[in-house]
């Protein structure tokens, strides 16, 4: 029969690591967190987007995006976002982005151009969205533009942030796994 005390025989190894051993796991470690950084840098550089990837959060751009459903964004400069684009914005005072359709573009003979944006499952346009006073979407306010996804794996990410808990024990047992793990 096991005890609680036996389900952390994980600590037992741990123990039986010496310097060398557990240095060696430490920088593994580290070199995977470094990896991991230098692709979303290269991603980053890639697609000209602040914001390579990203997690469609909410319904309401259903039946087009579900929740959970993983963006693949570029932002060149010299694409010009049009009219029926699904594009990622940040609003001021917002943290999170929004990912909505262009409905309106605005072109002035100046070059400035400006943006309408409206979810596909909202009633209305993102107006009352916007920062208070602004009619308008900038270039500036574009984190990127949809160029494909992957159905649903970003729920990962949704139930992460909805249960601190589970990500802290995810992330707790992703350690281990990698401090143990002597291959």
């Amino acid at each position: 029969m096991m005890t609680f005390l036996d389900s952390f025989s994980f600590l037992d190894d741990v123990r039986r690591m010496d310097t060398r051993q557990l240095f060696y796991q430490a920088l593994n470690f580290a070199m995977i967190v470094s990896s991991a950084l230098m692709i979303w840098k290269g991603l980053m550089v890639h697609s000209g987007s602040e914001s390579p990837i990203v997690v469609v959060l909410s319904g309401s751009m259903e039946p087009a995006f579900y929740r959970g459903d993983l963006l693949f964004l570029t932002n060149y400069k010299e694409e010009p976002v049009r009219v029926g684009d699904i594009v990622v914005f940040k609003v001021e005072g917002r943290d999170i982005p929004i990912v909505h359709r262009v409905l309106k573009v605005h072109e002035r003979e100046n070059g400035t151009v400006k943006f309408l944006t409206k979810g596909d499952n909202n009633s209305v346009d993102d107006r009352g969205l916007y920062a208070p006073g602004q009619l308008w979407l900038q270039k500036k306010d574009i984190v990127g533009r949809a160029k494909g996804f992957v159905p649903y794996v970003g729920i990962v990410t949704i139930l992460m942030n909805d249960y601190p808990k589970f990500k802290y024990t995810v992330l707790a047992l992703l350690g281990v796994f990698v401090l143990l793990h002597r291959e």
